[in-house]
């Protein structure tokens, strides 16, 4: 049977709300997740070879929104254990569906940021039951300039010097009126090609359509990742399913740039879902 176990410490969250670290295990599997809030659930992915500690401020106004955040940490991360070898998105989406039934009594809105909406996407296909909605925040288009691999790559390389990793930051991550130095420090480098790895062993039809459940596509105004000509990609193959909402002065990194604006962007779709 699955098991749970609070980790030993809480810290105070948003409104005096308790965050905990609880561990979902199952098949011989770990899931650390941060918790924080009551009331309906919603699960926060991260972005390619980062941790869920990006999300505390988009977290705490959520929280404050009524909602209970789940934050899971990507196996490889702090007590997040599991195979990295020969996995495909398949596997990190039953990651998130089993912290789903474990921590969300079994329904929420997934959110994925970057990578992360990959992972989302694959868990609304594989899960439907268990999916609320999708919301996917800085999702590249189908196609993008592939040259900013390599920039992603510089961005999260520890070894490299600051002022490489700070261009590679503002050309990839950061708008212009963004201060991208927060992002020097949160790389987990030896996940990013395992990462890649299970998301180019699924095709991408399997996992782009995102399900059938309602899909919000909260985009940057800057993110190189999805220029203005691609705005209405999702729209246009999905219809009514998909709302789109453009956050402005921001690019990829999105959550750090403009925390209040992505929550209320947020809070005011998931309110708008049908009762969970």
């Amino acid at each position: 049977m699955a098991a749970l176990a609070l980790a030993a410490s809480f810290v105070p969250g948003a409104a005096g709300a308790e965050r905990a670290r609880m561990l979902v295990r199952y098949a011989g599997i770990t899931i650390e997740t941060i918790v924080e809030g009551t009331g309906p659930a919603v699960v926060l992915l991260p972005s390619l070879a980062r941790d869920s500690d990006d999300y505390d401020a988009v977290a705490q106004d959520l929280v404050r929104h009524g909602l209970r955040v789940l934050r899971p940490q990507p196996r490889g991360i702090g007590k997040s254990t599991g195979p990295l070898d020969h996995i495909t998105l398949h596997d990190l989406a039953r990651d998130v569906a089993e912290v789903i039934r474990q921590l969300g009594d079994g329904r929420a809105v997934v959110i994925g940021h970057a990578y992360g909406n990959w992972v989302a996407r694959m868990t609304a296909v594989d899960h439907p039951a268990l999916v609320r909605g999708v919301a996917i925040a800085a999702a590249a288009s189908r196609e993008y300039d592939p040259g900013l691999r390599a920039e992603i790559d510089r961005a999260g390389d520890p070894t490299l010097p600051e002022a490489v990793r700070l261009t590679a930051l503002r050309r990839a991550f950061f708008a212009q009126s963004s201060d991208p130095r927060p992002w020097l420090s949160g790389w987990h480098p030896h996940l990013r090609e395992a990462q890649r790895a299970a998301a180019a062993a699924v095709p991408q039809q399997q996992w782009w359509s995102g399900g059938v459940a309602p899909l919000l596509d909260l985009q940057a105004d800057q993110d190189p990742f999805r220029t203005e000509s691609t705005r209405l990609e999702m729209k246009d193959e999905f219809g009514d399913r998909v709302t789109i909402v453009v956050i402005k002065n921001a690019s990829h990194a999105l959550f750090p740039e403009r925390p209040q604006e992505v929550a209320m962007a947020l809070a005011d779709w998931i309110k708008r879902l049908p009762t969970p």
